[in-house]
This record gives C-alpha cells, sequence and structure tokens, in this order.
C-alpha cells in the first residue's frame, strides 16, 4: 500500500513537473538540493551527537544532572531538532504542499531557536539582564504573531 501511494505521489509529481514554468522547475531544483545539503547536515550532526554522547558515557561517567553536560547535549539536540525543521520546511516546497516557504514556519523555528538559546544560556556567567530581556521579548514578540497567524488560518479554514 505504501508503494503505491509513493508511486502515485512521483506520478502526480511527473504530471506538475509538466506544467511547470522555468522557473518553478528551477525553484523544485534548488528546493530538492537544498534538502539534500540540509540532510547531510543533520546526519553528520547526529553522527557528531553520538560521538560526544558516547564520549560522556564511557569516558566521562555521563552525569544528566550537571547542567554544563545538560547543556551541551540539548543544545546539540535542539540544533538538530530546528535542521530536522529547516528541512521539513523545504520538503514541503518540494513535494508541492506549499508554494513558498511559510512564515508561520519560518517563526516556529525561530522559536525552537529562542528556546535553545534559553536552555544552553549560562546564567552563572555574567549575562546581561538586558540580553536575557531581548531574548525573553523577541520570543514574546514570535510567539504572539504565531498565535495570531494560527488564529488566522483557523478562521480561513471554516469558511
Amino acid at each position: 500500500m505504501k508503494n503505491q501511494t509513493r508511486q502515485s505521489e512521483f506520478e502526480k509529481f511527473r504530471a506538475q513537473w509538466q506544467l511547470m514554468s522555468l522557473f518553478e522547475r528551477f525553484e523544485q531544483v534548488i528546493a530538492v538540493l537544498l534538502s539534500t545539503v540540509i540532510a547531510v547536515i543533520i546526519i553528520a550532526s547526529l553522527l557528531q551527537l553520538m560521538r560526544v554522547v558516547w564520549s560522556l558515557l564511557i569516558v566521562d561517567a555521563f552525569n544528566p544532572l550537571d547542567h554544563k553536560v545538560f547543556q551541551t547535549v540539548f543544545g546539540m539536540i535542539m540544533t538538530l531538532l530546528i535542521a530536522m525543521e529547516f528541512k521539513h520546511s523545504i520538503v514541503r516546497v518540494a513535494m508541492r504542499h506549499d508554494s513558498i516557504i511559510q512564515v508561520k514556519t519560518v517563526i516556529l523555528i525561530a522559536l525552537i531557536a529562542l528556546a535553545r538559546k534559553f536552555v544552553i544560556l549560562d546564567v552563572e556567567s555574567d549575562v546581561a539582564s538586558g540580553k536575557i530581556a531581548a531574548l525573553a521579548g523577541a520570543t514574546l514578540a514570535l510567539g504572539v504573531t504565531y498565535w495570531l497567524l494560527r488564529e488566522r488560518d483557523d478562521r480561513l479554514r471554516e469558511n
């Protein structure tokens, strides 16, 4: 069943390819290339993460309660999540589900990046309160913007 779905997706893409303008084909090729590059980066990052965690487990007697280790490992994991979300948005364009990168997706990626920044932020060092306030303000602004866009999309779907 899954093979049939994949084949019908491919045939649908071939039919769409015939109808695309030269620029739309160019966009498709770029989206596929970007997706491939990001996939390679994700795999390399995952291998690096596995190497670091393995090293911490075997050599350094991994202590997940040590906040420095926690920040390092979860910072790396969140970086992978950001890359995967970014790749997912490009794949949606390549599969013709969306015509361009959606603003909501970019805002979501920015929110994840800010969450990562908060996780890896070392408050014991001299972090200026202005920097924390700026990060909090950016998070609030992006969160409100994402919420407003989602509300708008929900209303459009109802109509």
